[in-house]
């Protein structure tokens, strides 16, 4: 008995022991392996700094002069407009798009067979349409007439060389048709007024102008003397950037006097050849407005004499553009006249008439809305576009 209950104890003692072994074994199992070496542990990342927390103690930056700073420059472009030579010969399809129905509808009629009175009142309500005037059509008329009973024989080559001459002779040839704007030998610029009513582009002409006399050479300053619109001084300004060209302007609502008076004396203070100034859309009925730009005349003149007055009209307002006309020409002395949108009417006639009016001649005529769509006018290459090929 006492053997069996030793041999009892002996086999649990040994179950005990390999239930040991095993749990051991598994346990070091379930272990990692130790590292040969220790880890380098990466630095922490920087968190987010948040309210409450020390400030970090201050760090000197960089200290640079005024000549080490770079400041961002964004001059704009500079444009170089198209030479002023022979520009009316390349608008000529915008000029004859327009005006070739007068040409030809004369060429047509002086061809027919036989041209008897009703014929010769045709040819005259055709000029008279065209807005050439009472007198200027008679002049025409009477010429023509004389000249066709010489000639005898009446070709269409013929023909268009008798009427380009007789038109080209009612323009005139004999008027000074260039425009004043090379410097004076005491060093004064030349200055330059463009008057005119509303509407008629005079701003976006004194733009045009500007670039004309860039393309001639001219060292230019604008005067913005329409003080009483933002937007004109605006786009004067950007006129003048375009070609280089520096405007001198006012607040809104100044006085135009002493933006002009300012634009003349930067003009000297910087060797220009020209000071163009714009001033502002005057209505011939408000005789208040009409005695200001007398007033800016008066007060450029302190500098020296004005060089050129230019009347900028609508082409396209006929009989309304020869009132306003008159009106200015009585508080100014107008030099010369600037005709625009003469690619958008028939009535070319109004080159004639307006000249006639005045007593001064058309310098410049605009063809279009591109910037270089204003050509300084000359008879013969108008006419040319006036009758075609």
């Amino acid at each position: 008995m006492e053997y069996v209950i030793l041999a009892v104890v002996i086999a649990v003692i040994a179950v005990g022991a390999v239930a040991g072994l095993v749990v051991t074994g598994r346990r070091r199992k379930e272990l990692p392996p130790k590292p040969a070496e220790p880890a380098t542990l990466a630095p922490p990342t920087p968190r987010e700094p948040q309210v409450g927390d020390e400030a970090a103690p201050p760090r000197e930056a960089p200290v640079q002069t005024v000549e080490e700073v770079q400041l961002p420059v964004a001059a704009p472009e500079i444009e170089a407009p198209e030479p002023t030579a022979g520009r009316l010969v390349r608008l000529r399809s915008r000029l004859s798009r327009s005006q070739n129905a007068l040409g030809k509808g004369l060429l047509t009629l002086l061809s027919r067979d036989r041209l008897d009175e009703d014929t010769w009142e045709e040819i005259e309500e055709t000029l008279l349409t065209a807005d050439i005037g009472v007198a200027p059509t008679q002049e025409l008329v009477d010429r023509l007439r004389t000249r066709v009973k010489v000639l005898g024989t009446r070709t269409p080559a013929e023909l268009r060389t008798l009427l380009a001459e007789e038109l080209v002779a009612l323009i005139g040839t004999e008027a000074d048709r260039s425009l004043h704007t090379a410097k004076h030998e005491d060093g004064r610029p030349a200055v330059v007024l463009v008057v005119g009513v509303n509407g008629v582009g005079k701003t976006t002409t004194s733009g045009k102008l500007g670039r004309v006399l860039v393309a001639d050479g001219r060292k230019v300053v604008l005067g913005a003397a329409d003080t009483f619109r933002a937007a004109a001084a605006d786009q004067l300004q950007t006129w003048g950037e375009r070609v280089g060209a520096r405007t001198v302007r006012g607040p809104e609502g100044g006085d135009p006097a002493s933006v002009a008076f300012d634009a003349v004396k930067e003009g000297i203070a910087e060797g220009a050849d020209t000071v163009l100034i714009d001033t502002a859309g005057r209505l011939h009925t408000k005789t208040g407005l009409m005695d200001e730009l007398g007033k800016v005349k008066r007060v450029v003149e302190k500098h020296g004499p004005v060089d050129e007055v230019l009347l900028v009209l609508d082409a396209t307002t006929g009989q309304n553009g020869l009132v306003q006309a008159r009106v200015f020409a009585e508080v100014v002395d107008i030099t010369g006249i600037v005709l625009t949108k003469l690619d958008g009417t028939a009535k070319g006639g109004i080159v004639v008439q307006v000249q006639r009016e005045l007593g001064v001649p058309v310098k410049l005529i605009g063809l279009g809305e591109g910037a270089d769509d204003l050509a300084p006018f000359e008879p013969a290459a108008f006419v040319d576009a006036l009758i075609g090929d």
